[in-house]
């Protein structure tokens, strides 16, 4: 991993997308029916394609998919326009093997601007190059079809963006493309930032990683992420029953609709012996 330039094809797309997501501001572009679609939308690509896809089923393998719904989900998760699975998950694996330490792409050592977005443009090389996926995702890059998603997770884009045209017009573009994608960036980014810095916790970990409700409300049950970097391997991450996991609840009725199976959750027996005695807040 040596990126020790600017990642400017991120940068200048990120600058383009948020400059795009301020014409939501335009009356002209609004319409009830294009915001339900970005909020369709934000949630299927949000909640099943990055959540319970890309983090829970493929980066950690909390829970198996049937194969048909593993693909769509990744689909889905394509569309969010984070980048392709395989590069999400192999920069993913990476954190947690060096969670806030030196190695981590977006440690929160570095500021809470690097862990929330500067990590993605500016020269960091903790981020894997391309010829070291095979590494991190051996599981992913024998698939063909995660290989394929490396290279059509742009073209996806730019389809849903005519596609979306079509249907409703620029106002469906305005509010589905830029405005969903700019409200699910920030919310999987303060995954990355403020539930590293703010908050409470819970377990003993070995880095800053803390539970924070609304960043949790945010991101469809990311934010209990001390929970989740006690027990990496948990489908669950909200533990306590107000700690409140949209996806868990999808996972649970996905595994009774026989949609999944191998549904990986620490025991009570497990979490007790990580726990503190008083949760702690962040310091």
């Amino acid at each position: 991993m040596r990126n020790a330039r600017p990642n400017w094809p991120t940068g200048i797309a990120l600058i383009v997308i948020h400059a795009g997501a301020l014409a939501v501001f335009v009356p002209a572009f609004f319409s009830w029916w294009a915001l339900a679609a970005a909020a369709i939308l934000a949630y299927a690509t949000g909640a099943w394609g990055i959540t319970l896809c890309f983090h829970r089923t493929l980066s950690h393998r909390s829970v198996r998919l049937r194969k048909p719904v593993e693909y769509v989900m990744a689909l889905l998760g394509t569309l969010a326009f984070q980048g392709d699975p395989i590069s999400w998950v192999a920069t993913h694996r990476v954190h947690h093997a060096h969670s806030d330490r030196e190695g981590d792409p977006h440690s929160t050592r570095r500021g809470f601007s690097w862990a929330h977005i500067e990590w993605l443009f500016k020269p960091n090389p903790n981020i894997p190059t391309a010829s070291e996926y095979a590494k991190y995702c051996p599981d992913l890059w024998e698939e063909p079809f995660y290989r394929a998603m490396m290279v059509l997770h742009v073209p996806l884009q730019f389809a849903l963006a005519a596609g979306l045209f079509v249907i409703g017009g620029w106002p469906f573009v305005v509010w589905a493309i830029f405005g969903r994608l700019v409200f699910a960036y920030h919310s999987t980014w303060l995954v990355n930032s403020a539930t590293h810095m703010f908050g409470y916790r819970t377990y003993k970990t070995t880095d800053r990683s803390t539970n924070s409700w609304w960043v949790a409300l945010l991101s469809f049950g990311e934010g209990w992420h001390n929970n989740h970097h006690a027990f990496p391997y948990s489908a669950r991450h909200g533990m306590a029953w107000y700690e409140l996991d949209l996806t868990w609840w999808t996972i649970r009725l996905l595994k009774v609709l026989r949609l999944a199976d191998k549904v990986r959750v620490p025991s009570a027996a497990i979490r007790n012996r990580l726990r503190i005695s008083r949760p702690q807040r962040a310091a």
